[in-house]
């Protein structure tokens, strides 16, 4: 269930905006300070991490603690290297961790994507892990991935898990444009929708549309 290897059905409007006809991947919104809160949110979850929480379970089957962080230093780094021109293929699906702060060395990370992407066009193609598509595009399923997996982090290890309103309405939007209800399974990796309960918060709607079952996994509070 991950924005890394999804294939968005139209990658050219990701974040809901048109893009159709000649330059018009320039219209679509600049979600680079979107992205660079989500990090920053993503970060402080991770400092939190005890290390006897990192092999416990996360809603996402595939990780447990430990290795779910590994995939948001690859989330990271992927990042970075589409804003530099290289192919976000070259990063492997979990780096590996490092033996000191998780936190600290997740900030280095996004601090480098930050400084990357503030040089780079977002009307230029970027070779992403799902193929090429404009630079905004990226910028924008990236911000769906952060925050998703945010969530995952967040209530697998009892920290509070809703990101800011605003940045779960914008990656919302963006999911719902790139990654339709159906087909869900096969080459497209996310479960089915999951019906939002009708005090769901806007990051669990957000997690819900990328098939969790966020009603599993206490909510908590900041």
């Amino acid at each position: 269930m991950n924005a890394s290897t999804t294939t968005p059905s139209n990658p050219s409007s990701a974040d809901g905006a048109r893009a159709d006809g000649p330059g018009a991947s320039t219209a679509l919104p600049d979600l680079r300070p979107h992205l660079t809160r989500a990090q920053q949110w993503v970060q402080t979850l991770i400092a939190g991490v005890r290390p006897d929480q990192l092999d416990d379970p996360t809603p996402c089957d595939e990780f447990d603690v430990r290795s779910l962080i590994g995939h948001l230093y690859t989330g990271a780094r992927r990042t970075e290297a589409m804003a530099k021109g290289l192919d976000a293929r070259t990063v492997p699906f979990v780096s590996q961790l490092p033996n000191d702060d998780l936190g600290a060395n997740y900030q280095t990370m996004i601090e480098a994507s930050q400084r990357a992407w503030a040089e780079a066009d977002l009307s230029a193609p970027v070779s992403a892990p799902w193929g090429t598509a404009p630079g905004a595009v990226a910028v924008g399923l990236y911000l769906q991935e952060a925050l998703t997996h945010g969530w995952d982090l967040a209530v697998a290890t009892g920290q509070p898990s809703e990101a800011d309103r605003d940045l779960a309405d914008t990656a919302l939007a963006a999911s719902r444009r790139a990654l339709p209800a159906e087909p869900r399974g096969g080459n497209i990796p996310f479960g089915p929708v999951i019906e939002s309960v009708p005090d769901a918060t806007p990051t669990e709607r957000l997690a819900n549309w990328t098939g969790r079952r966020t009603a599993d996994w206490p909510r908590r509070a900041a």
